[in-house]
């Protein structure tokens, strides 16, 4: 067992590392763990010494109703336990994080405080946990219609170059993480049960060796499905997203819905609402608590959140479509007149001209290639040569995962000037 002893002590005094048997010592719960942490740090105790000193005269100061020092010492009296676990764990390829840790997502940190997680257990790139994206939620048992439509959302999210955040569960859950990795995109998985079992299972595998997925629990990774652990990982998926889309909720009732009233009371992340023609669903009802629908237009959808301030409301209704803007029609160069464009523009070349179409098309918005060439009169081969140009003078950045270009809006003496094949410069619109 390779673990760091902060690591051995925070999981034995919060763990369960077998499916609890009845009348089984209860670990502590992320609430419990908060208050006596926070009392650790106060006192300059470090919890690793709890394993090295007697616990009683480490903690003789302590007092707590629920988290008594018989229930710590009992909890730490489990070493054996630990090391069976954790060698059965890490052996299929499970890592394990506590909140000390610098790849813990500090986004849990920051929406939950006290009440984040003690440990998380994973597999896949972790690094994937802190960089946000769209959480798609919705039931296990949607409809063909719903799925088609969440297949489709997890595509525009990776085209978009933004992970899906979902619950793994069958259904919704698991076809939006799908529909994003099956376009090279990237997702990530808070399952609220059987964590071991998924991680080796082929559907998911290839994703977690090529680094476009991570799974994650707060659970014991042998746990089996429970009601209250389904419900207490939803903040888990709005607290790690900058917005989040609910499929289908039931009116008052399940996970979907009492997750999503979760998230609308506490105003973690922004939430769209699908519309939905059922009767009996209680999206409407969503709205009415503060959610917003969704545009139902692929295009309309380019821009879900304001990346700039991802816990705020949405900045609009209508998001900009990406590759049809209406003050930008599609680029003609080899048939553009002079007199349809501003004097100075006319005065540049087709590859400046390139540059300054590009520029208002991908400042805001990453696009691939594909969706570049519905935009110039051109073909494949010059439109690659050019984003090739671009990219090397630093006028455009190459995002990977899948391909796409996005201006560099960072480089100011780049946002106000075009460098022409003769060396002269124009101010830009």
């Amino acid at each position: 067992m390779d673990l760091h002893a902060q690591t051995q002590a925070v999981l034995l005094l919060t763990a369960y590392f077998s499916k609890p048997a009845k009348g089984e010592l209860r670990p502590l719960s992320p609430t419990e763990w908060g208050r006596f942490a926070r009392w650790l740090k106060e006192q300059r105790i470090a919890p690793e010494m709890l394993l090295r000193d007697d616990p009683a005269r480490v903690l003789a100061e302590w007092t707590d109703r629920t988290v008594t020092l018989e229930r710590i010492h009992a909890l730490l009296n489990r070493a054996g336990a630990l090391g069976l676990a954790v060698e059965k764990w890490q052996r299929a390829g499970l890592w394990m994080l506590i909140r000390a840790d610098s790849d813990y997502p500090s986004r849990l940190k920051k929406h939950l405080q006290a009440d984040s997680p003690p440990v998380l257990f994973g597999c896949g790139n972790r690094r994937l946990l802190d960089q946000g994206g769209i959480a798609i939620i919705g039931s296990r048992h949607a409809n063909p219609e719903d799925l088609a439509f969440t297949t489709s959302l997890g595509t525009e999210a990776a085209l978009q170059g933004l992970s899906v955040i979902s619950g793994g569960a069958r259904g919704v859950d698991e076809t939006a993480m799908l529909g994003a990795l099956g376009r090279e995109g990237t997702a990530v998985g808070v399952l609220s049960d059987s964590l071991l079992r998924v991680a080796t299972s082929a559907r998911f595998r290839p994703s977690l060796l090529n680094g476009n997925l991570a799974l994650i629990s707060p659970f014991n990774p042998e746990a089996g499905f429970d009601v209250g652990n389904a419900m207490g990982r939803n903040k888990y998926i709005y607290c790690l997203a900058d917005a989040a889309v609910v499929i289908a909720a039931d009116k008052e009732q399940g996970g979907t819905w009492s997750g999503a009233v979760e998230n609308l009371r506490h105003g973690w992340t922004p939430l769209w609402i699908k519309p939905h023609s059922d009767p009996t669903s209680g999206n409407a009802e969503l709205v009415q608590r503060g959610g917003r629908w969704l545009p139902e237009a692929p295009c309309d959808r380019v821009t879900l959140f304001d990346r700039e301030n991802p816990a705020s409301t949405p900045a609009i209704d209508r998001a900009p479509d990406l590759i049809a803007e209406s003050d930008l029609p599609p680029l003609r160069l080899s048939e553009m007149p002079a007199s349809s464009v501003d004097p100075t523009i006319d005065k540049l070349g087709f590859y400046q001209l390139f540059l300054h179409r590009l520029r208002k098309l991908t400042t805001k918005i990453p696009v691939t290639d594909q969706e570049l060439l519905t935009c110039f009169d051109v073909g494949k081969p010059q439109l690659r040569d050019w984003l090739k140009r671009a990219v090397e003078e630093g006028q455009v950045r190459k995002l990977s995962k899948p391909v796409r270009y996005q201006w560099q809006s960072a480089r100011p003496e780049q946002n106000s000037l075009f460098t022409d094949e003769r060396g002269l410069n124009h101010r830009s619109l």
